[in-house]
């Protein structure tokens, strides 16, 4: 048995009575208008454990944590630290009681400093005075960065700092408030392998100091990786806790999606047709340089390589977010100037953004108004109303076709799951009718069966003479999904593999500039 032993700032705040358990969530019930969104569900950490907390966009996960944040209040049930029962009423309630939670968008404040973000609030003062003491803080800053290994100025503004440096940031904010539980929702989502296991890393000392973690990810490897104990929910319910060591991929897929999932990457081969769209030497100063390739209709061309290889680059030029300072543009082999997203629209090109809550959707609006935004004019009749019945009967005939898991069309689209917001994305292009769809990460930061209805759904529009680029970090899904693979290396067009003949090795050869392909 352990002593669980919580405190707020260098001080003891609270001494639970000993217990097996860091963490117990008995029997939570959690009800919106209209939804159960919790059905008793179970959960508990161990002192210097990591538990996976995993389930599909929309099984409960978020909730759950976010009523352990002190983010929403449960209808029913118990939540037990250290074995005594306690009620959390506030976000800052349960910092004081030891649990921290990094969300997958930063809780920072950009303009501040490292040191300023992680003590926000609060900060030493010079003896009884209102004045902040800004050495003692710097000087705190630094031991707390120095625990995680990390070096970098405290002094500096977040909003110059790499995303995996902003995460140790809100890490390092977690352990000043003496954090025996820390949830981490999604941490690798914009991760390179590099700052990736220095995560990893980080997490494993992190759990010799007595931590207890909840990792949340879509990423099953990651579970293997460093996951001691699974818990997976679906459709708000709790289904199962197993340790790791008891499981395999395919175990961990059906209790998530309650099937077996026969294929991951349901890849459907089409005659490839005429060419649809070409690019020659294209080239944006300082981000990519003298890019060429073509897109037939029949086939998904992966777009992948390294971050920073300039991929996204290439994507939001030809979509005309980005001016081009070189190179000519072909569609159905005539040459076209795009120099805005309103030019890349009248010519059918669509893009899926990396980031989909940012710059994809309007998220206070509803998904009806996010699906018909890029088109409006298909909609409104005379002297430029737009006829509502007409869109609500569009954008509910793509609810239906594309399977969207919300209430009506008139649900705000920032309530949804990830994968129905990027469903509801894809619609927004569907309805534009483009011809040319370039997808940016579609498939990041949604769950495995989410991921399978994308993928069927890129399929159904290659057979009806869409074509698509898809740009990805992924390589297994490169690899499943695309019928050529292009790679790239620091702004340039390293190779391009076609599908029998592309293996990982052979596209980070690519990837990372290697003189040779390996046979």
């Amino acid at each position: 048995m352990t002593r669980v032993r919580y405190s707020i700032g260098n001080s003891p705040s609270e001494v639970f009575p000993m217990s097996e358990f860091a963490l117990e969530m008995r029997d939570v019930v959690k009800r919106f208008p209209g939804v159960l969104a919790l059905n008793r569900v179970q959960l508990d950490l161990k002192p210097g454990e990591v538990h996976c907390l995993l389930g599909e966009n929309g099984a409960g996960k978020s909730t759950l944590m976010k009523i352990l944040a002190g983010a929403q209040p449960m209808d029913s049930g118990e939540i037990r630290l250290g074995g005594a029962p306690v009620h959390i009423a506030s976000p800052h309630h349960a910092q004081q009681l030891g649990v921290s939670m990094i969300y997958q968008e930063f809780n920072l404040s950009p303009f501040l400093s490292v040191a300023e973000n992680i003590f926000l609030g609060r900060e030493p003062r010079i003896g009884k005075t209102p004045f902040i003491d800004w050495a003692k803080m710097h000087q705190d800053a630094r031991a707390l960065l120095a625990r995680i290994r990390m070096d970098i100025d405290v002094r500096r503004p977040v909003n110059e700092c790499s995303v995996a440096q902003q995460q140790m940031v809100e890490i390092a904010k977690a352990l000043s408030f003496n954090s025996k539980i820390i949830v981490m929702d999604e941490p690798s989502a914009t991760l390179t392998d590099h700052e990736l296991e220095a995560l990893f890393s980080l997490i494993r000392e992190l759990k010799r100091d007595g931590i207890g973690m909840i990792y949340i990810s879509h990423r099953l490897e990651e579970v293997f990786e460093i996951g001691d104990r699974v818990t997976v929910m679906r459709d708000g319910e709790y289904i199962a806790t197993k340790p790791v060591s008891e499981l395999t991929r395919d175990l961990i897929i059906g209790m998530m999606v309650g099937r077996t999932l026969k294929n991951e990457f349901p890849k459907e081969t089409f005659a490839r047709g005429a060419e649809r769209l070409r690019i020659e030497h294209l080239t944006r100063n300082g981000a990519f340089k003298d890019v060429s390739f073509s897109l037939h209709k029949g086939e998904i061309v992966g777009l992948t390589g390294l971050v920073g290889a300039g991929r996204t680059e290439v994507a939001r030029a030809l979509f005309g977010a980005d001016r081009i300072d070189g190179g000519r543009i072909f569609l159905e082999g005539k040459p076209i100037r795009v120099r805005s997203p309103q030019d890349a629209i009248r010519q059918g090109i669509g893009l899926l953004t990396e980031d989909r809550k940012q710059q994809g959707l309007v998220l206070g609006m509803t998904v009806r108004e996010n699906m018909t935004l890029a088109n409006l004019g298909a909609l409104t009749r005379l002297l430029g109303f737009v006829d509502r019945r007409r869109e609500r009967d569009t954008a509910n005939g793509y609810i239906q076709d594309l399977r969207i898991k919300t209430p009506s069309s008139e649900q705000i689209t920032q309530n949804l799951s990830g994968g129905n917001q990027q469903k509801v994305v894809l619609a927004k292009w569907l309805f534009t009718q483009s011809r040319v769809l370039l997808f940016d990460e579609p498939t990041r930061g949604i769950d495995v069966g989410a991921k399978v209805e994308i993928y069927k759904l890129m399929n159904d529009l290659v057979r009806q003479g869409v074509c698509i680029l898809m740009i990805s970090s992924e390589l297994p899904e490169v690899l499943g999904m695309c019928d050529r693979i292009l790679v790239m290396h620091e702004g340039r067009l390293a190779g391009e593999l076609d599908r029998a003949a592309a293996t990982q090795e052979k596209i980070m050869h690519l990837a990372t500039g290697a003189a040779r392909i390996p046979a």
